[in-house]
């Protein structure tokens, strides 16, 4: 992205009185109870290697001009072993309802491995990441020994229309490349950004979230990280630490139906194989659940694990040794899986302030204050 592009966006943003998460509060800062122990970042980058970064596109205001804004969209990029390295890692994914896109997922499944980075964005814009994405692998990675280079990236998306021009195609290769050259460990900036720029969660403001989970020692002390677009679900759906928030706030509804998407990408250091993975994913549905999404016909909802055990395993010469938990050895994993997509949602909503889009359009923050107030209500407040 080019830099006086990223400082215009940032002025208009302001003029535009559009509010994004950047380092506010998080869900447990809110008092909101949740099960397992996090990691010290409480976050995907809690796994060694994995790297995350975004491109965040905000500009305009007033009425919908096709091509011209209001803008509110962006990438974000999570890499298994980081910018640097080009080693694939083991990995499995699920659909729990088909209605959005995900791509690469039939080499994924067909050979087991994900080769290079995930990239969300929103619906319009998957061709454009998927061809940026190509473009920065070749460059970092030299054809094979037969002079041959060839990539089928995973790239997925939400939809982000009500609140961004999405059919104005803002997204350009540039804010992919961003978005990758900057990925980065440590802390996750959540919220409305990246690829989770304009989306709506249970009709409030949602976007990218992130928890995650460590083991005890006697179950291997291993890691569990969740990323999360979220853009699914409605109002009198949700439910936060079993409480049913949407319920007791009630408003103005943004959609009659569950026509959202979220897309989840869960990492974890445990050495697992493909298909172990395919089932960590499935997991993911069960931590949704619990905060009241039923996936309704109109969502989108694909789901995305990887391992970063076995590293060099997907060379193409001599025989290699795979490590692997046995699969009676998996409910820790699985327990973490949900637990960390749980608080991921919520964080998304906690960090994603009020945003007006196209035509007035206004997905309302998630209110902390009156999320407190109804938390105490039902004695699930822990501070």
């Amino acid at each position: 992205m080019n830099p006086k592009f990223g400082l215009f966006v940032l002025l208009l943003a302001a003029l535009a009185g559009v509010a994004h998460g950047a380092g506010g509060p998080r869900a447990r800062d809110l008092g909101v109870p949740f099960d397992g122990t996090p990691g010290p970042l409480n976050a995907v980058t809690d796994v060694p290697g994995v790297e995350v970064g975004h491109t965040t596109l905000i500009a305009g205001d007033g009425a919908l001009v096709v091509g011209k804004g209001p803008v509110r969209t962006g990438v974000t990029a999570v890499l298994p072993r980081g910018k640097h390295s080009l080693d694939p890692v083991f990995a499995g994914w699920f659909s729990l309802n088909g209605n959005g896109e995900m791509t690469g997922t039939a080499w994924l499944e067909e050979s087991g491995f994900l080769e290079g980075p995930v990239l969300i964005t929103n619906t319009h814009s998957v061709g454009t990441v998927h061809d940026a994405v190509i473009q920065w692998r070749l460059r970092h990675g030299a054809p094979d020994k037969e002079g041959y280079s060839w990539s089928l990236p995973v790239v997925a998306e939400t939809w982000d229309g009500y609140l961004n021009d999405v059919n104005g195609f803002h997204v350009k290769p540039d804010d992919v490349f961003h978005a990758l050259d900057t990925a980065h460990g440590g802390a996750v900036e959540e919220g409305s950004v990246g690829g989770g720029t304009g989306m709506v969660c249970n009709e409030f403001k949602g976007g990218i979230g992130s928890a995650s989970r460590v083991l005890p020692a006697r179950r291997g002390g291993y890691t569990v990280g969740v990323l999360v677009q979220c853009n699914y679900g409605q109002r009198d759906q949700l439910r936060i630490a079993g409480v049913p928030v949407g319920r007791e706030l009630p408003g103005a509804t943004i959609r009659d139906d569950d026509v959202g998407s979220i897309i989840v990408v869960v990492a974890t250091d445990a050495p697992l194989i493909s298909t172990q993975l395919r089932r960590v994913a499935k997991r993911v549905a069960l931590g949704l659940g619990r905060n009241g999404s039923y996936s309704g016909d109109g969502s989108g909802d694909i789901f995305i694990a990887f391992s970063t055990a076995n590293p060099g395993v997907a060379g193409a010469d001599g025989v290699r040794q795979v490590a692997m938990l046995p699969n009676d050895k998996l409910n820790p994993i699985f327990i973490a899986t949900v637990q960390a997509t749980e608080e991921a949602v919520i964080n998304a909503m906690v960090a994603a302030g009020t945003m007006t889009g196209i035509n007035g359009h206004t997905a309302q923050g998630l209110p902390h204050d009156a999320l407190r107030d109804i938390l105490r209500k039902y004695h699930r407040l822990t501070n």
